[in-house]
């Protein structure tokens, strides 16, 4: 298999950029479908309850992204005026167009935590505001696993199960964006079917790790997915005979799930090169396939010159900090020409 048919660079800015394997394209090909707006297409239903099952969750929904699953699940969780705590770099925050204010009118409260992004349930409990009418109603807590920029950090089940506890006493819903949940899963060990004890609302990704062209899913109860049902329709986000993008959804739960251990060691492998270059001033411990290091400022723009120079598109940041995040496109082949260029920067 061609691991970038017709592409000339490496392309580490995220795991996004993956075209589907011909086997993917194949099961999209001879998809069965129908009118998804009916509940008519096949393909969707199996592909949403393949994933509520995986999940130990009731039902589920096919989205055209995870910014919309996980919108909905704040919709669906929220009143107006309620507030949300999330990580102050979180996905839900930051990098889905103010969507929690402009489509549920919410107040986040973002946490500072310590390097890896993740949110301790002490913090959480700390947080929570009074029954005071200066104050909006704390009513979500949301979760980010993998954590994109705690360098692709991963929460083990007893911390999820700690933050769970918390929400549970003070009666909060407990969302989770699990845009990379499945790298968490490998990289932890951890058993998927738990998750649906401590989480109302989970949103899975299939266009990042797994490799799929397009699809989130939202995962809850009967009762939320029903009220989800409505608000993707309000947001344009109720699709026909799109099914063909669900059979590539159910291709990836079967075939592309434990295959992330390989993303892992490639970025593992890049971590310990990484390591010993003079010109990063500090680097994320690697968990998982997001490799996120700092830059001195002379050697900043640079770098992404040399890089670009050797065809490798890389994600740069503010305060010169670089991200690579190794995908299903990224083989050994291509591992070799990265650290030759990292060497010869």
């Amino acid at each position: 298999m061609d691991n970038h048919p017709n592409e000339t660079f490496i392309d580490l800015r995220s795991d996004t950029v993956t075209k589907p394997t011909q086997e993917m394209l194949e099961a999209m090909f001879t998809a069965k479908v129908g009118d998804d707006v009916y509940g008519e297409d096949e393909t969707i239903n199996a592909l949403q309850e393949k994933a509520a099952e995986l999940f130990g969750m009731e039902a589920a929904l096919f989205c055209p992204s995870g910014t919309m699953t996980n919108q909905i699940a704040l919709k669906v969780l929220t009143q107006p005026g309620d507030e949300v705590m999330c990580f102050k770099d979180a996905h839900i925050y930051k990098y889905e167009g103010g969507g929690m204010m402009i489509n549920s009118q919410l107040s986040p409260k973002l946490l500072e935590t310590d390097y890896d992004g993740k949110i301790k349930a002490e913090k959480v409990e700390q947080h929570i505001n009074p029954e005071d009418p200066h104050f909006p109603i704390t009513k979500v807590v949301a979760l980010e696993n993998t954590a994109n920029y705690g360098g692709g950090s991963t929460y083990h089940l007893s911390e999820i199960e700690a933050v769970h506890q918390v929400t549970k006493k003070y009666n909060l819903s407990l969302h989770l964006d699990g845009a990379r949940v499945f790298n968490a899963l490998v990289a932890t060990g951890d058993d998927a079917t738990a998750y649906g004890k401590y989480f109302d609302t989970i949103s899975i990704c299939l266009s990042k790790g797994l490799g799929c062209p397009v699809g989130s899913l939202l995962l809850s109860n009967q009762e939320n997915i029903k009220k989800a049902k409505r608000v993707r329709k309000v947001l344009g986000g109720a699709m026909r005979q799109a099914g063909y993008l669900a059979a590539a959804g159910i291709y990836a739960l079967d075939h592309h799930i434990e295959r992330l251990q390989e993303d892992h060691q490639r970025a593992k492998e890049l971590e310990s090169l990484l390591q010993t270059k003079s010109w990063i001033i500090h680097m994320l411990p690697v968990k998982t396939n997001i490799i996120l290091f700092q830059l001195e400022n002379s050697k900043a723009q640079d770098f992404v010159a040399h890089m670009q120079k050797h065809q490798i598109k890389v994600s740069f940041g503010s305060a010169n900090y670089c991200r690579l995040v190794i995908h299903l496109n990224f083989d050994d082949a291509d591992l070799e020409k990265l650290k030759d260029a990292l060497d010869s920067f």
